[in-house]
């Protein structure tokens, strides 16, 4: 493995911004100073008028392998997020077929191990009936990102709720369990009034039938099992003002037994979009009105919210195409978190401070990952670089294996000029480096 040192550059980095130099030997950050003169053979970059920034963590993704390979790989979408800025991901049990076993998890292990480039982590999945699969993940509780739990509609079997199975995974789980909350009763009767008013629905209609109260019932539920059981519970995607009143800001992340994620969509779309857009921003849970989208820049300014994420959940135009009751639900969305809040910075929205802190820090420190999320001497050299050139978003630069992004079109003002997964040099000034392959997560969970 090659030694690097990157000079002159703007590392952004636990609260502060300080120039500097950054040198990486054997996969890791060995030192950080004012400036680094290098006694040993290394390859130099020049940073200047750069940021370095720790790489983006994302804990929600959909990469659809096994099984829906049609729509993303692993290898195809870790791609995509490496030129994106992001070397860590952790991605969902919701494949055909759905992770269920131990066996099944391992499985996707290790197709991580043979094509991802980005480093790597798996959810366990649950259904009604497997809930003691799930808790032999106890046993890898430092190997494992977490419990997935689907406590809203989604494909074939992962809806679980069964009050008694809740029960025994949220009193049995000795590590995270995140979890996707939409009441599907009140999904249900939504659908039904308004389907007597207005036979044919259209993506519009969408955070109507998936409204306020079908997010917060389900939070609120999913909130009370925790409590009761003390489990170490994270909801993902909060899309409503409302849910907000459910998470506290009053203790520092380490200690918060409750935590919550918003997704980048849900800060950027609103209700408006479906005019423009309609099925391509169909998700679940539905992007909302304007207000829902100032009330979640709130939250997250305020440390209400902990973490942005993607929910990256790529489908074939195709799919996207269909008539709003058959078009799937899920946007492509991991190549591109990054510069998208970085368009924010721009704007004064948020500072790149709060940024790093919400995409790598708050990431590392919510779900324990050990040595990364930070620039710090002795940690995975996971980094980012990023410039202020001008980047539009088009079909030819889209690496997603579904080729489209809800985002053409738009121009970020920065660009990824290169990206280190665990000290490789895996992505620098459009050009891959596939010679190594990302690393599996491990956690620091006593």
């Amino acid at each position: 493995m090659h030694t690097y040192l990157i000079k002159n550059t703007n590392i952004v980095n636990e609260g502060k911004t300080i120039q500097g130099d950054v040198l990486i030997k054997n996969g890791r950050i060995e030192k950080i100073a004012n400036q680094i003169n290098a006694q040993e053979a290394v390859i130099e970059m020049n940073g200047e008028n750069q940021f370095l920034l720790p790489g983006v963590i994302d804990d929600q993704v959909h990469f659809r392998e096994p099984g829906l390979t049609h729509k993303a790989n692993i290898y195809s979408e870790a791609k995509a997020a490496v030129a994106g800025g992001v070397t860590s991901f952790m991605e969902m049990p919701n494949t055909q077929p759905p992770v269920f076993t131990q066996t099944l998890l391992e499985d996707k292990y290790k197709i991580g191990a043979n094509t991802s480039l980005a480093n790597y982590s798996f959810y366990m999945g649950t259904s009604q009936d497997n809930w003691e699969e799930v808790l032999k993940t106890n046993d890898k509780k430092n190997e494992v990102c977490g419990i997935k739990i689907f406590m809203g509609s989604s494909t074939g079997n992962l809806l679980v709720d069964n009050p008694l199975v809740l029960e025994k995974i949220f009193g049995g789980a000795e590590l995270l369990i995140a979890t996707h909350c939409e009441e599907e009763s009140l999904i249900k009767k939504n659908k039904a009034a308004l389907e007597a008013i207005k036979p044919i629905l259209e993506a519009s209609d969408h955070p109507i039938i998936r409204n306020e109260e079908v997010c917060f019932e389900s939070s609120f539920k999913a909130i009370q099992l925790a409590q009761k059981f003390d489990a170490r519970l994270h909801i993902l995607h909060i899309s409503t003002a409302k849910e907000l009143q459910l998470f506290s800001n009053l203790r520092p992340l380490a200690d918060k037994r409750i935590t919550a994620e918003v997704c980048v969509h849900h800060l950027h779309f609103t209700s408006d979009d479906y005019a423009r857009l309609g099925n391509l921003i169909k998700c679940n849970p539905a992007i909302k009105s304007p207000a829902h989208k100032a009330a979640l820049w709130q939250g997250l300014l305020n440390d209400q919210l902990d973490v942005i994420a993607t929910d990256h959940a790529p489908h074939t135009l195709a799919e996207k195409q269909e008539t709003y009751a058959h078009a799937h639900a899920g946007l492509p969305l991991v190549q591109h978190p990054l510069l998208l809040m970085l368009n924010y910075v721009k704007e004064g929205k948020l500072s790149m401070e709060k940024m790093v802190e919400k995409m790598s820090h708050a990431v590392a420190t919510c779900f324990q990952i050990k040595d990364r999320g930070f620039i710090r001497e002795g940690y995975h050299a996971d980094l980012v670089l990023v410039k202020e050139i001008p980047y539009t978003v088009s079909k030819e630069n889209i690496l997603y294996h579904c080729g489209w992004s809800p985002l053409e079109g738009m121009t970020f003002p920065y660009q990824v000029r290169s990206t280190f997964v665990s000290g490789h040099l895996a992505y620098h000034e459009g050009v891959f480096n596939e010679a190594e392959k990302g690393q599996r997560l491990q956690f620091t969970r006593a």
